[in-house]
């Protein structure tokens, strides 16, 4: 038996309902990890990632950690190992540069490693057929 795909948008091809389910729960997560609060008089966005990683003592570990909830989900989804190798290490360079004090603090807001992995996971999910 077939079973119609279900479309989320314009972007991605048909995809099973779990697929889709993840899709939007990490999608949701990498938006308030970076990118949930605006800073006042700029359009310049930050999450909890950027503020979390400012306490001392393993704020960026701890946010590292949460990073890597969505390197698994991509995993659970099927991505490829070079999709995977590309979100680990987004991962491990902003918690790395996280760890120098206020640089690493200003590279963590920018650098928003949750959003470029789950936008490595759309373009893997719109790559299949």
């Amino acid at each position: 038996m077939v079973q119609a795909g279900l479309y989320t948008g314009d972007v991605l091809p048909p995809m099973g309902a779990d697929v889709a389910r993840r899709l939007l729960r990490i999608k949701r997560l990498a938006w308030v990890l970076d990118a949930a609060f605006r800073v006042p008089g700029t359009r310049f966005r930050v999450g909890l990632d950027a503020l979390i990683g400012l306490f001392p003592g393993g704020g960026s570990a701890l946010m590292g950690l949460v990073s890597l909830y969505i390197v698994w989900e991509a995993w659970r989804m099927g991505m490829s190992r070079g999709v995977l190798a590309r979100m680990v290490a987004n991962v491990v360079l902003e918690t790395a540069v996280d760890t120098v004090p206020v640089a690493g603090d200003i590279f963590d807001a920018a650098f928003k490693a949750n959003l470029r992995n789950v936008a490595l996971i759309e373009r893997e999910l719109n790559g299949r057929r």
